[in-house]
């Protein structure tokens, strides 16, 4: 098959390339629609019944996440100048195409009682600028007086203030978000220019809005860098410039197509796909390596550059497809869980790494058939010294100190199932921003002053028709409210309660001693002024239904992580409903943008846990087809387990927290690092048949000659994901590092305790004549043996110079 396959490669070349070129132009067509997600994750699926509740939720009451918060604590924002062009600040805001309201002090609104039309209406006590400081002081006091808003828009310990502004939801999940954010910081720096006083911003479009520009930043920033890198070790490798254009060629078609791949597919850029093109880059490499060198190879023995280019073709094809698979395994597992980012990684990822497998068998043969035969100094690479001495070493090690690499394997593994003991799965709502970064601090300041800004609903159902408004159920879910406020963690909660009281006040002259839920003869005269409200803003509708059975209680939590979320929830709120709701039918429902996105998490993780095992059962069934041997396929998977163990064990000592970036590090590293043991083994098949099934002369001879090719490649794969490390998103540092150090320690496994299991494990007999798929195989790497002759008289080229056929004679 394979030699058939680089005959038509040789013989089609020019036709074959130009089928890639069609290809690269109808994916470069389809990258230009390609968007960035404005979205959050969606990573509990549609049918779950939490996410079920949250759709219902916004169904009835509208987004529960488009507030932007713009905080200050500074005391010359209450001199009446200052105050001034902070209420201009607000009212230019709301005039922002994409603002639906803006609350803040400077617009806040108090209810007024008319007698006559029996309706309360709603003005502002900042109607004008305060021209003196006793006029703002009288009109502060009055604003403060209004209990709706104590603690909400100004602390009253520190003196510390909000605006909040409600983003339209059509601007809310589109790239015009990144617009308006950046209006609301232009006109906030002119504010601290005009004023002196320092503002800061928070809110989930706000975090959305950062996150998403600094994904399209980074994206471009590490595919640039991987390039660099990648080309870099290249030169230093072939010291030949067509070593290194070629490939990064081949690389630049591969990340084309996987633009063109997420169009066609109308997926959007995230956090995950937007390390796709780089990850190629990465992983793409190794196959021109492969390629190059043994074309180099097989040039430097007979000089004939079309004998060479077949040879390659057939000899590694077989291999460099099924390294390519079991690296693609590690991400098409993802496209096996429920959750939409993770499905989408794996699809693009697992087709464009295949794809760079097709790319690199046709491009490299091709492109090197048509070059000038290479000279002396671009094959000086095949006669490196210094591998061999470091080659020489490490079969010393095996041959002779075995017992060491056992003890030193089985103590490491051993501290880290320990240090895997202590891992915890914990991540939060801006888990990947660094503590340092200003989006960090910001929200630091609103967790200090004002409880948080991420959103928390609770849905109230009463099962009864205009149940809302029953004197009792009002009172129970008063004191429900009284609890929630009095934790640290929460903000002061919003809901018709406190419309209603807001109500009894305004009826009473705003008199603030008057700020509670009215008793039954009250309720009958501020009711009738209730009923005669037109609500023109929506603000009644949305929180509460058309038939007043269910209505939404609106809160504000800090960032306090999935596990103490979890167990504000379940040990704090929950217990606290069961009891104050346990006499009557009224059920709550507890959801929110923040809840769902802990769940979330929690749910990708065990996901990603599912997705490992799938892939380790997927490539050990892959290693029995190469190999037919029961031995040979645990021997082959335990030094790639190893380091997956040794990574955990890492992260549970240095306190790296179990979360989806960290989880997703170990399937994807399983899948690349298990090309070194497909190498390693099926050169030492061969070997052992060269030499008589006599294994420690087998085990050399393998170790000299592919031991090179996987430090290499390993080198460069080590180097393409540690520029990670530079990101500013704490989960792509920790997968950058992460991974290279697993890589690492995956080389020198498959270096030292793979061949050492070989040795003490392996007693070299097999069947002659039992063929199994490996056989097919060469690696590539400074070979000596020679081959059987490939009929090159069959293969007819066309010279591109003058499309004219002519043959090729051996």
């Amino acid at each position: 098959m394979w030699t058939k396959l680089s005959h038509i490669i040789i013989k089609y070349r020019f036709w074959l390339v130009l089928v890639l070129v069609a290809i690269t132009a109808f994916m470069g067509y389809h990258a230009k629609d390609v968007e960035m997600s404005y979205d959050f994750a969606k990573t509990v699926p549609s049918d779950d019944p939490d996410m079920v509740v949250f759709q219902n939720f916004k169904k009835q009451f509208g987004e529960d996440g488009n507030l932007v918060a713009v905080g200050l604590k500074d005391s010359s924002i209450y001199e009446p100048e200052n105050f001034e062009k902070f209420r201009e600040l607000c009212l230019d805001i709301s005039k922002f195409t994409g603002v639906s309201n803006v609350i803040s002090l400077p617009l806040i609104q108090r209810l007024q009682k008319d007698t006559v039309e029996k309706k309360f209406d709603l003005e502002y006590i900042f109607k004008s600028a305060p021209k003196t400081q006793t006029e703002f002081d009288s009109l502060f006091q009055l604003a403060m007086d209004q209990k709706f808003y104590s603690g909400r828009l100004v602390n009253k310990t520190n003196g510390a203030t909000l605006m909040l502004i409600s983003i339209k939801k059509e601007v809310l999940n589109s790239s015009k978000r990144q617009d308006l954010t950046q209006e609301i910081i232009d006109i906030g720096d002119q504010f601290k220019k005009d004023t002196g006083i320092e503002l800061h911003y928070a809110g989930l479009p706000f975090v959305r809005s950062v996150v998403a520009g600094k994904v399209s930043r980074e994206m471009k920033l590490f595919l640039y860098l991987s390039v660099a890198v990648t080309a870099f070790i290249l030169f230093l490798f072939f010291r030949t410039w067509d070593a290194v254009v070629f490939p990064m060629t081949i690389i630049a078609i591969i990340v084309i197509w996987v633009l063109g791949t997420l169009g066609l597919f109308g997926y959007k850029i995230t956090l995950l796909t937007g390390l796709i093109p780089p990850v190629i880059v990465v992983i793409g490499i190794p196959n021109c390596v492969y390629l190059i060198n043994k074309y180099h190879q097989e040039f430097e023995k007979h000089g004939n550059k079309f004998k060479a280019v077949s040879t390659v073709v057939r000899k590694i094809g077989l291999v460099t497809l099924i390294t390519n698979f079991t690296t693609a395994i590690g991400f098409l597992v993802l496209a096996s869980t429920d959750i939409v980012i993770l499905k989408e990684f794996g699809i693009v990822a697992g087709i464009n790494i295949m794809a760079t497998f097709m790319v690199s068998i046709i491009l490299i043969p091709a492109v090197f058939s048509w070059l000038p035969p290479p000279k002396n100094k671009q094959l000086k690479h095949l006669r490196f010294k210094g591998i061999d001495k470091v080659l020489t070493q490490m079969d010393l090690l095996i041959h002779r100190h075995r017992s060491y690499i056992y003890g030193i394997t089985i103590i490491l593994v051993i501290v880290s199932v320990y240090g895997t003991l202590k891992i915890r799965a914990v991540s939060y709502m801006v888990d990947d921003l660094p503590e340092h970064s200003e989006v960090i601090r910001d929200l630091n300041f609103f967790e200090k002053n004002f409880s948080g800004v991420m959103p928390l609903e609770i849905v109230v159902d009463t099962h009864k028709r205009r149940g809302v408004i029953d004197e009792k159920n009002l009172r129970k879910i008063d004191r429900f409210e009284d609890f929630l406020a009095s934790n640290k963690d929460i903000s002061e909660p919003v809901s018709l309660v406190s419309f209603v009281k807001a109500s009894k006040q305004a009826y009473y002259n705003n008199n603030p001693a008057r700020y509670s839920l009215p008793d039954r003869r009250e309720k009958n005269y501020i009711l009738r002024y209730m009923k005669g409200q037109n609500d023109n803003s929506g603000l009644f509708n949305s929180f509460v239904d058309s038939t007043l059975q269910k209505m939404r209680i609106s809160l504000q939590v800090a960032d306090i992580g999935s596990h103490k979320m979890d167990s504000l929830i379940t040990n704090v709120i929950q217990p606290e409903v069961d009891s104050v709701f346990a006499d009557s039918e009224i059920t709550l429902d507890i959801t929110g943008t923040t809840p769902l996105f802990i769940k979330g998490n929690n749910f990708l993780i065990h996901n990603l846990r599912t997705s490992l095992i799938l892939a380790f059962v997927i490539i050990a069934i892959i290693m029995a087809i190469l190999f037919v041997n029961f031995r040979m396929i645990v021997i082959s998977l335990l030094p790639n387990l190893i380091p997956l163990i040794i990574t955990a064990g890492i992260m549970g000592f240095a306190g790296i927290p179990l979360k989806p970036s960290t989880a997703l590090i170990f399937s994807i590293v399983f899948g690349i690092s298990v090309d070194d043991s497909i190498h390693f083994l099926a050169k030492y098949r061969q070997e052992l048949f060269a030499n008589k099934f006599f294994v420690p002369m087998a085990v050399s001879k393998s170790l000299r000659e592919t031991g090179a090719s996987m430090m290499y490649t390993s080198i460069i794969l080590f180097a393409g994901f540690v520029i990670f490390a530079w990101s500013d998103f704490g989960g792509t540092v920790a997968l950058g590092i992460l991974t290279s150090v697993t890589l690492l320690i995956a080389m020198f496994t498959n270096l030292i305790l793979l061949p050492s299991l070989l040795m003490t494990f392996d007693d070299g007999k097999r069947k002659k004549d039992a063929h199994p798929l490996i056989e097919q195989y060469d690696d590539g790497f400074y070979q000596e043996d020679e081959d059987e002759e490939i009929d090159l008289d069959l293969i007819k080229v066309e010279d591109s110079s003058d499309n004219s056929s002519k043959e090729i004679n051996s």
